[in-house]
């Protein structure tokens, strides 16, 4: 897959791709990020990117030439690109989005930056905005990070495990099980005896109930907007009692 970000500070991008799963992606070619500072696409000798709003207001506004040049330059040739405006006017990014992008073969991500970008831009060039959540930064550039990474890791031999993904927080709508590893007891917390047992039936038994009730704690919002089938229906309604009466304990 192939990432390119339009950006007025390439820079703040040095080292955060040298590291971890996105690097090893890179090195095994299974990724190719590539930075563009929207100030090579000016025409002016200032290389202005920006300019006053018209009818007046406070702050700056993104001009409509470089991006325009930028774009189109980028996407020559390649009919199949996805352009994407990192905003916090965009639509919330998830889990399912990332899904979603890691099917793209090539795609644009344009950080956004003072008041937000020439109206035309967006109705002439970008096909989808993104925010990573109801609040301001001060550009786009971290949620171009953000959705370079969990992207990442949803292309087949990223995670060098491709299960780690499949089980991962929000896949499926729930959040993560419990997760515990050696020692088996640490000052006196023991690791619950199902994950010891050996017993894989029951092991995925306890994984399922402890994700739905984990969700139902924190993140009861994901759970209400399921389809949920008979089963998981009641299996969601006796957890729920159960969480209900310890609290009562």
């Amino acid at each position: 897959m192939w990432f390119d970000i339009i950006t007025i500070f390439p820079e703040i991008f040095s080292g955060v791709f040298d590291f971890g799963i996105v690097h090893r992606a890179i090195q095994a070619s299974l990724i190719e990020i590539h930075l563009h500072d929207l100030r090579d696409y000016t025409g002016d000798r200032h290389r202005q990117v920006d300019d006053r709003p018209f009818g007046g207001g406070a702050g700056m506004v993104m001009k409509p030439e470089p991006l325009f040049r930028a774009v189109e330059e980028l996407t020559s040739g390649a009919p199949e690109t996805s352009v994407v405006l990192l905003s916090p006017q965009g639509r919330l990014f998830s889990q399912s989005v990332a899904e979603e992008y890691s099917r793209r073969q090539r795609m644009v991500l344009i950080c956004g930056r003072y008041e937000g970008v020439d109206e035309r831009v967006v109705e002439n060039l970008i096909m989808d905005e993104i925010s990573i959540g109801d609040y301001v930064l001060s550009g786009g550039e971290i949620p171009a990070m953000v959705v370079v990474d969990a992207v990442t890791r949803l292309i087949p031999g990223a995670l060098g495990c491709d299960q780690s993904a499949e089980r991962e927080s929000f896949v499926g709508g729930l959040l993560d099980y419990p997760q515990y590893t050696r020692p088996a007891e640490y000052r006196g917390m023991k690791t619950p005896d199902t994950l010891l047992s050996g017993n894989h039936a029951e092991i995925e038994r306890w994984r399922r109930r402890k994700a739905i009730e984990k969700t139902l704690r924190r993140r009861p919002d994901l759970i209400e907007g399921r389809a949920l089938s008979d089963e998981q229906r009641r299996e969601i309604e006796e957890i729920s009692k159960d969480i209900a009466e310890a609290k009562r304990d």
